[in-house]
């Protein structure tokens, strides 16, 4: 990922559509968009991103100072690391504003926290100005990708396929699912990844049957499938996909199961394109389910949009009437859960184009036994 002016360009234009004078960022995923700066942010939620029609200023500490002014050189972005609070530079923008308008619109995100919204009120008391709460504002502009981001996800997705094809080779039976988990994940730092876009699931048997299970002791056994749930960072940015394999030769129930799966993330996946809802992709796979004898047993989503974070909007959920646009990244991953037996899903993630949809994952869709 790298500094893109046309996300501030986009920012301004939101905000003059929703007639806010000064936009307060306090998302760190929100402020890593806006600026496209790359390997400087952590986990620590030290800085506050202020833009105004002519100014966007990173306010951070001396931790972070010097390595994002290197990162800001040949931007339109200041970075400033004075010791104080976030709301002088707040207050900054807010003077500069009152200028131009009898009585200030700032924008704050609706994930700041209580205490912090507190502060500002009583910082700001005095002054002409309105707070604005703005649920997904950032996010929403979010949700179409640039060829960059789609770059860096088909990047951290090829990290993804390459651990993959060395974890099938190395899995035996009686591993537990911790070992498998451990070593799927030295894989993919071996491959090139940064960081892992989220805690690996490794589950079998009856356990796989919980689509976020904790890998454990449970040790692979003949007959069972396990499900692998993982993915890199690379560039800021995340991949996602889940494979299922098979220990020993499946029961025929599970291979009518895998049978399904596999039959409602193709059908899926060559229908998506712009212009259907995401209600409408999932409503789709659960007819598969239904059609194949498994209805009512995935119990989630089909999908989830991926970026920066592991889950970004839009949806492939029942509950997402919008339509799709060129530029959504979005996950295909249709499961089977019967408690007590077993569970399994397959999952690809890939952007959607004006007709068509661009899987970045590679890794085969057929049958992968483990002897």
């Amino acid at each position: 990922m790298a500094h893109n002016p046309e996300r501030l360009s986009r920012l301004r234009d939101a905000m003059r559509k929703q007639g806010i004078d000064v936009l307060y960022i306090r998302g760190l995923s929100n402020i890593a968009w806006a600026t496209g700066f790359e390997r400087v942010f952590d986990d620590e939620p030290a800085h506050a991103l202020v833009i105004d029609a002519e100014h966007c200023v990173l306010h951070t500490d001396s931790r972070y100072f010097d390595a994002l002014a290197a990162a800001a050189q040949g931007t339109q972005i200041e970075v400033d690391g004075s010791r104080q609070a976030h709301s002088a530079l707040l207050r900054v923008a807010i003077d500069a504003a009152k200028a131009q308008a009898e009585r200030v619109q700032v924008g704050i995100e609706d994930s700041l926290s209580l205490a912090e919204f507190r502060a500002l009120e009583r910082s700001f008391a005095d002054e002409p100005l309105e707070f604005t709460e703005l649920s997904g504002f950032v996010e929403a502009l979010r949700q179409v990708k640039d060829e960059s981001e789609i770059a860096a996800m088909k990047k951290a997705q090829s990290i993804t396929d390459a651990a993959f094809a060395k974890i099938v080779e190395y899995m035996e039976p009686g591993m537990t699912e911790r070992e498998v988990q451990l070593q799927l994940d030295s894989y993919m730092f071996e491959e090139g990844a940064e960081g892992l876009a989220f805690g690996t699931i490794v589950a079998t048997g009856a356990h796989a049957a919980s689509p976020h299970a904790i890998p454990g002791e449970t040790k692979l056994a003949p007959g069972d499938a396990v499900v692998m749930d993982f993915g890199a960072r690379y560039a800021g940015y995340c991949s996602d996909m889940t494979r299922t394999v098979f220990v020993g030769q499946p029961s025929e129930e599970v291979c009518r199961a895998y049978a399904a799966i596999r039959r409602a993330n193709e059908e899926c996946e060559a229908m998506l394109r712009t212009g259907l809802t995401g209600a409408e992709v999932h409503e789709h796979a659960e007819a598969v389910l239904e059609e194949e004898g498994f209805g009512g047993a995935m119990g989630h989503s089909l999908g989830h949009s991926v970026g920066i974070d592991i889950h970004e909007a839009p949806n492939l959920s029942p509950r997402n009437p919008s339509k799709l646009e060129a530029g959504n990244v979005v996950t295909v991953e249709p499961g089977i859960y019967l408690p007590g037996k077993f569970g399994m899903r397959l999952e690809d993630f890939g952007v959607v184009r004006a007709g068509s949809y661009e899987a970045f994952t590679q890794s085969t869709h057929e049958m992968i036994i483990i002897s």
